[in-house]
């Protein structure tokens, strides 16, 4: 009887567990959330974080208990030297929550860790030709999003693109953006939009001013978003966060059913907090 009884039990145990677990993991972060922001996090958002000011009150506090779960579900490594502490984890995170405000979020659940070079670091990559031939080359990197586990970072770059938040250029939010993008597999620069979502149209905006952007930088004409979002839709939908968050007026007057789209998106209105 007890051979087929612990077999059961196990079974029952295993089933709670996967049920139960979203729910254990939400009560566990409204607990965090009830916590007092420390106020050295604070001094921290004033010193680093300098457009928190600019948002509405109920952001702000929304933003705060965001990189209250982020710090106590994510870990950091440094490299290099980096020495982690607050001002690093607070730094990342509230650039990162930013992307998170106003809807439901698993707060980037495929990542693991993220990790901090002092600057720029070099990464090695291995291609192979249509004939076979192997060939290795480095390139630098101010941050680079895994599919799963992580998210690399220079700090300086982090530091940079933090205390400037109108020049269109942030490392975290373009690499946290990749995050999101990857949520239903291989970054392709469709994140899933929820169930009032309308891919058709997210589809049919994003594929033309993808198309835009890469004529104008095949024809070195200016443009709003950086030339790096014409490599693929992947890097656009980065390189146009960057924009909706750091640039939305000009967003907004340029390429204005690109904004609209980003704004349902993210569920926020950046161009009402400047």
């Amino acid at each position: 009887m007890f051979e087929y009884v612990l077999p059961l039990l196990i079974g029952v145990v295993i089933i709670a567990y996967i049920f139960g677990k979203p729910f254990y993991v939400e009560y566990q972060r409204n607990q965090i959330k009830k916590l007092p922001f420390p106020e050295p996090w604070r001094k921290i958002i004033k010193r680093r974080i300098p457009y928190f000011k600019q948002m509405p009150a109920d952001l702000q506090l929304q933003l705060k208990k965001h990189i209250q779960v982020f710090i106590a579900e994510k870990q950091f490594a440094g490299y290099e030297g980096i020495q982690i502490n607050d001002d690093i984890k607070v730094t990342v995170a509230a650039q990162a929550c930013l992307l998170l405000l106003n809807r439901k979020t698993d707060y980037y659940p495929k990542l693991n860790t993220i990790v901090l070079y002092p600057g720029a670091f070099i990464k090695n990559q291995t291609a192979t030709d249509q004939a076979g031939v192997h060939s290795e080359h480095s390139t630098v990197m101010l941050g680079e999003s895994w599919d799963f586990g992580k998210v690399i970072l220079s700090w300086q770059h982090t530091v940079e693109g933090a205390i400037e938040p109108n020049d269109g250029a942030n490392v975290v939010i373009h690499e946290f953006a990749h995050q999101l993008d990857q949520e239903n597999g291989t970054a392709n620069g469709a994140p899933i939009l929820g169930k009032d979502g309308n891919y058709q149209c997210w589809s049919s905006v994003f594929d033309r001013e993808y198309q835009q952007l890469k004529q104008q930088t095949h024809h070195d004409e200016p443009s709003l978003l950086d030339s790096y979002g014409a490599t693929n839709p992947a890097e656009f939908f980065a390189v146009a966060s960057e924009v909706f968050f750091e640039q939305s007026k000009l967003l907004f007057d340029q390429h204005r059913s690109l904004y609209l789209q980003l704004k349902s998106y993210y569920q926020v209105d950046p161009v009402n907090w400047h």
